[in-house]
Order: C-alpha cells, then structure tokens, then sequence
C-alpha cells in the first residue's frame, strides 16, 4: 500500500496505518495520544526507581520525566499520535524434545525464546522506520520517529493505552488471542490519529506468574525487584551474581521466560499461525555446550565476537555469558565438568569468572542432601 500525499480525517489515517503495519507483519497495532500523561505507570516506575528495584538496570535512570509522556521535544516536538505495534515471535519448532536436546547437550532451553533466533532489532527497526514513512506521507509537513529499545519510552504501558493489550501482573503486555511473546516497537508522529480505547488489566485473582518466579522477584503484582530478575541478572548485571540467587539464575544462560510459560494467555499459543524463519532457535546453540560456552575469555576458548554475531546474546559480553554458564555448570552438578571449572578457575582472566567457577565447583563437592557453606563466603 502507498499513499503520497494523502490529506485524511484521523479516523480514515489510522485505517491506513493500521492496514500498513498489519501489511509490514505485525501481530497487533493500536494508537494512542502523545500528550496523555501515563499516571499509574509512571508512579510505579518512579517506585520501584526510587526503591533501588532497577539498580540492575541502570540506563532506566535517564530521562525519568520524559517517560510520561511523548510530546516532548525529548522524543518530538509537537507529537500528537502514538502508533503500538506487536510483533510476535514465539515458535512452536522451538519446543524441541527434551531428550534429544539433553542428548545433544546443547543450551537452546536455557535461553529466552526470544534470543534464540536472529537479533530482531534490525528487522524490528526496518520494518517500523517503513512504518514511519507511510505515515508521514499522509500529510504535509507531518514528522514521524520510529522507536524500538532506544528511547526513554514506557513502551508497555503504552501498549495497553493503545489498546495493542493488557499490562499483566509480570509486567509483560498480553494481547489476548496472541499472549505475551511478542516484540513491541512505537512510531511517534505530528499525524492527528484516531485513538483506541486502552485494555485495562485482566488478571483477575491469578498469581502463577508471581508465583512461579525461580527468584522471588516480584515485591507484588506489577512491581519486579530488577535486582533478582533472572532476565536482569543474566543479561544486564556486571561483575558477580548474589551467591544466595545463583542456583536458581544458573538454570538460565541469557534471559528467562518462566513467568511468561506459566500464563494462562500463552496456553494456546500453538494454535497460531507459525512465523518466519528470523525467529527460529539457531543451531549454534543446540550444538554448543555448556563447558564450550564457560571457557568464553580464555586464550583457547570460543572466540565470543563469532559465536554471538547477529545474536542478543551478545548483550550480555564475554565475561558475563562465560560467568553465567559456570553457575549453570554448578547447577548441573555433573562430575564431568570438573576439569573445565579448574581450568577457568586457574586460567580465566576475569576474577568474576574464575568465582563463578570456584563457586561450581563447591556446588559439585557439595554432597546433595547436606548445606554447605559456598566457597566464596
């Protein structure tokens, strides 16, 4: 579809762009207005900011006053519409047997279904600055910015003002008849658009998503302790996991979808229509193992800059992807990954390595029904 130049009602221009973004493969799209001030989130947000909750996270810091609302000259000046678009990227081939993958030894399980595939910022940005196009050439002198990961945005809550789903009490947006693995991106615009009625939450009474956290992480519904997310600590935190979370951070290698695979929203989510190839489980993890991936820095270990390339997996750096697949060694607990946790714990050039290691390898000495104190107390 291609329209230059069009002068539309705002009814008639978000049934373009909404036919646009369903036509650029987006699973959901609404809109919503620029100026209105996202009050309830925002106030969680500062709370938890305040409360030291997203210390892990440290660029959520920045640009506190902007996340309320995207009008500002901080996004863009003069905004007045806020297109929300889902992409969706869970796969059904990734529910891989169980048997055959502990067999191969490989790691895809231990990754988020969302990082198992290509790095979808590219794509996702692509397709939202084609998105951003379109709409500015429904107007003169409209401006239009696509956003994706990059901006001071409370993308999630804007979601459900949009009416693209609902905030859950994990935090995640779930559209009902899609569920939660999706991909959310934004396209800010001077473009007068009909909003759409904003989805209020759903929940109800469940709690399985609080209470299937490995790490206790969320304070109450709707409020993460960042600082023992799985998804934080594996991915964003520098330097050495808390020793009282990492047998249960070491059953993850990069992110984590527990609260997410619990929903009762993602039941039916084989149901759907299968995707594109970009969000298929790469073979280089269901091939590597986790002893290759732990000697990740040293001199004779996998070069990290190959292994990661066109990966989210590099979000996480050397030192961090070798440091989260030695507590997921000590998880494991099997005696024939001694003498790789010796080598690292011996040769690793980083000390938050080398303990890590030092930890597993207590983990692997620790007889199973009795408490041990850890090595690095």
């Amino acid at each position: 579809m291609t329209v230059e130049g069009t002068s539309s009602t705002p009814d008639e221009a978000a049934l373009l762009v909404k036919a646009r973004a369903r036509e650029l493969g987006f699973s959901a799209v609404g809109i919503a207005r620029a100026d209105h001030p996202l009050e309830r989130d925002h106030a969680r947000y500062r709370e938890a900011l305040e409360g030291g909750l997203l210390d892990v996270v440290d660029y959520l810091a920045n640009n506190v006053e902007t996340r309320r609302r995207l009008d500002t000259a901080d996004i863009l000046a003069g905004a007045r519409s806020v297109v929300v678009v889902a992409a969706r990227y869970d796969r059904r081939e990734d529910e891989v047997d169980a048997e055959v993958e502990v067999a191969a030894r490989g790691v895809t399980r231990r990754i988020a279904r969302y990082a198992r595939g290509r790095d979808y910022h590219n794509h996702l940005r692509k397709k939202l600055r084609s998105l951003a196009r379109f709409v500015r050439g429904l107007g003169q002198d409209v401006d239009a910015r696509p956003m994706s990961d990059t901006a001071p945005v409370l993308e999630r809550a804007w979601a459900a003002q949009a009416g693209v789903g609902f905030v859950g009490k994990n935090g995640m947006i779930i559209t009902p008849g899609e569920g939660s693995y999706t991909l959310l991106g934004e396209v800010v615009t001077t473009l007068a658009l009909t909003a759409d009625v904003p989805m209020e939450e759903r929940c109800g009474t469940c709690t399985l998503c609080l209470d299937a956290c490995p790490t206790d992480a969320f304070v109450r519904p709707f409020v993460l302790d960042a600082r023992r997310c799985i998804s934080a600590l594996t991915i964003e935190l520098r330097g050495e996991v808390p020793i009282a979370l990492r047998a249960a951070v070491g059953a993850q290698l990069f992110g984590c979808d527990v609260c997410q695979d619990v929903c009762p929203y993602n039941a039916k989510r084989r149901s759907l229509p299968p995707l594109a190839d970009r969000y298929s489980a790469h073979e280089r993890w269901g091939n590597i193992t986790l002893e290759e991936l732990a000697r990740v820095g040293l001199p004779d270990g996998p070069d990290f800059a190959a292994l990661t390339e066109g990966s989210p997996l590099r979000r996480a750096g050397a030192e961090g992807l070798s440091r989260n697949a030695c507590l997921a060694l000590g998880r494991e607990r099997r005696r024939e990954s001694r003498a790789v946790l010796e080598e690292i714990e011996a040769r690793h050039p980083s000390e938050v390595v080398r303990r890590a290691a030092s930890w597993a390898l207590a983990e692997l000495d620790r007889p199973r029904d009795v408490a041990s104190v850890r090595r690095q107390q």
